[in-house]
C-alpha cells in the first residue's frame, strides 16, 4: 500500500504542490508561478524540477499512490484542461497524460475548486457535510458543489462554474471569456482591482490613498490595506464587492439549499470587510424559507492546503 500522494493546485497565478500522507498531513510543500513558462511542456518541466527532490527525499516513486491535480477547467472524466480562461495554455491540454509520462506515476485531474471542496469535506469545516458549496475568491472565482454527499460534475465534467454565472447582465467585460457581467468579473482579486480603478475615476474629488499607488501596482491587497486604514473609497470597494457576491450566493442557495457556503482564497484575507456585506446582501435576497439557515464561513484550512489535500485525495480513492 502506498504511503504518500502528491497534490497539485494549479491557480491562475500560482501553482502550489505538496506531499501528503494518508492522514491528510502535508509533509512537504512549495509553489511556483503558473504562467512563468510560455508552454505547458515548460510548466511540466519546472514542476518536475520542484517535485523530483521531494519525491526522492520521501522514498522514491514506489512510495506514491500518484499525483492528484486541481486545475481551472480540469475535466475529471478526460484528464484534460479545456479552454481555461486564466491560463496561457489555450484549447484542450491533456495534462494528466503528459504528467503521467513525465513522472511515471498515476495522475488524476479535476477542477481546482472541486479539489478544494473535496479537501474541505475531508479535512476542513465542511467535514461530514453532505450539502455545501465552496467558493474560491482568487485570481478568478471558482466553485465546488456537494449535493447529497457527492461532488456535482454534470454530464461532461464541467458542472458548477458559478463564477461565470451572470450577475450583472450587460455589465463588466470578463477579459478571459468575452462575456459581460459574470460574478468573476467583480468578486475575484482581479475584479476588486477593476472596481478600484472604476471608483477612483468616478469619484475624482474624493481623496484616497489608492490614488498614490501606480495603477499597474494596484492589487486587492493594497485595497485591503487602505480599507483597514479607513480609506473611504477602499471601504466602498469592499461594500460593493460584498453586495454583488451576496446577491450571487443567494441565487446559489435557492438552487441547492446547502448547509454551508465556505469561502476561501486570497480575497478572504479581508475578513469581515468582505464577509459582513456579503452575508447582509445574501440574506436580503433570499426568500423566507431559506433565510438564516445557511452558514457563511471562511475555510479553516490554511490557504492552498484545501486544494492540495483535495487533489491528493483523488488518487487515494483508487489506491
Amino acid at each position: 500500500m502506498s504511503m504518500y500522494a502528491i497534490g497539485v493546485d494549479i491557480g491562475g497565478t500560482n501553482t502550489k504542490f505538496g506531499i501528503v500522507d494518508r492522514g491528510g498531513k502535508i509533509l512537504e510543500q512549495g509553489r511556483m508561478l503558473t504562467n512563468a513558462q510560455e508552454t505547458v511542456q515548460g510548466f511540466i518541466s519546472e514542476l518536475y524540477d520542484h517535485l523530483s527532490p521531494l519525491i526522492k527525499k520521501t522514498g522514491g516513486v514506489s512510495q506514491f499512490a500518484g499525483i492528484g491535480i486541481g486545475a481551472p477547467n480540469g475535466n475529471y472524466y478526460t484528464g484534460n484542461i479545456e479552454h481555461a480562461a486564466n491560463l496561457k495554455w489555450k484549447g484542450i491540454v491533456p495534462l494528466a497524460a503528459m504528467l503521467q509520462e513525465k513522472f511515471s506515476m498515476r495522475v488524476k485531474l479535476t477542477n481546482d475548486a472541486n479539489a478544494a471542496a473535496a479537501g474541505e469535506q475531508q479535512y476542513g469545516c465542511a467535514k461530514g457535510m453532505r450539502d455545501f458549496i465552496t467558493i474560491t475568491l482568487g485570481t478568478g472565482v471558482g466553485s465546488g458543489i456537494f449535493i447529497n454527499g457527492k461532488i456535482v460534475l454534470g454530464h461532461d465534467g464541467f458542472a458548477g462554474e458559478l463564477g461565470h454565472t451572470i450577475i450583472r447582465p450587460g455589465g463588466r467585460l470578463h477579459q478571459g471569456t468575452g462575456i459581460r457581467g459574470p460574478l468573476e468579473a467583480y468578486a475575484s482579486a482581479t475584479g476588486v482591482r477593476e472596481t478600484a480603478l472604476e471608483m477612483l475615476k468616478e469619484n475624482p474629488s474624493t481623496p484616497s490613498m489608492l490614488r498614490e499607488i501606480n495603477p499597474t501596482d494596484l492589487t486587492s491587497e493594497k485595497v485591503y490595506e487602505c480599507a483597514v486604514a479607513g480609506d473611504k473609497i477602499a471601504l466602498d470597494i469592499f461594500q460593493f464587492t460584498g453586495q454583488i457576491l451576496g446577491e450571487a450566493l443567494a441565487n446559489f442557495v435557492m438552487f441547492s439549499s446547502p448547509e454551508a457556503i465556505v469561502l476561501f482564497g486570497g480575497l478572504t484575507k479581508a475578513g469581515d470587510l468582505i464577509l459582513n456585506p456579503t452575508r447582509e446582501a445574501m440574506e436580503a435576497n433570499l426568500v423566507q424559507v431559506f433565510k438564516n439557515k445557511v452558514k457563511l464561513v471562511f475555510s479553516n484550512l490554511k490557504e492552498a492546503d484545501a486544494a492540495i489535500l483535495g487533489a491528493s485525495a483523488l488518487v487515494w480513492e483508487e489506491d
